[in-house]
């Protein structure tokens, strides 16, 4: 069994996005930056991956500059290139070219001491879509609530 202590995850993103498929994917970090997600200081809102020259890179993902750290911490926002397989980039290439896909990470997390992103091909959901979320989970809800008075 693998250990997996998980950092932080996007919930935004899954009530944003309908996901079609989700893979792992390593995160290229620097020194200060490891020391801050083990804090647990980061916040995936807002953020996305773009594939450029054959390479994936996660872009708006703020990891706070650690505490101790001098004048060697990092830039909250920069750009981190994504550790991924050709095969893998070369479909997410052409799976992203279609209409409405883009990339999202899911939830950021510690696998065997390295550092993890759950990247997921996200098609957007549009104001009705959400609607209907919101309905269907109301009447699961009312749902168990009515199993539960009468019990």
């Amino acid at each position: 069994m693998s250990q997996i202590k998980v950092i932080t995850e996007n919930r935004r993103a899954r009530h944003d996005y309908f996901i079609e498929d989700t893979m792992e994917a390593g995160i290229v970090l620097q020194g200060t930056e490891v020391k801050s997600l083990r804090l647990g200081r980061v916040n995936l809102k807002d953020s996305f991956a773009r594939v450029e020259k054959g390479e994936v890179f996660l872009y708006s993902m703020h990891i706070s500059p650690y505490e101790q750290g001098n004048r060697f911490n990092h830039d909250p926002l920069r750009p981190r290139k994504l550790l991924l397989h050709k095969r893998e980039i070369r479909r997410l290439i052409g799976k992203t070219r279609e209409e409405g896909y883009t990339l999202v990470p899911l939830r950021l997390y510690f696998s065997k001491g390295k550092c993890k992103v759950e990247l997921a091909l996200a098609k957007g959901k549009k104001l009705y879509d959400k609607r209907d979320s919101y309905a269907k989970r109301d009447a699961e809800r009312r749902a168990r609530q009515a199993l539960a008075r009468r019990d």
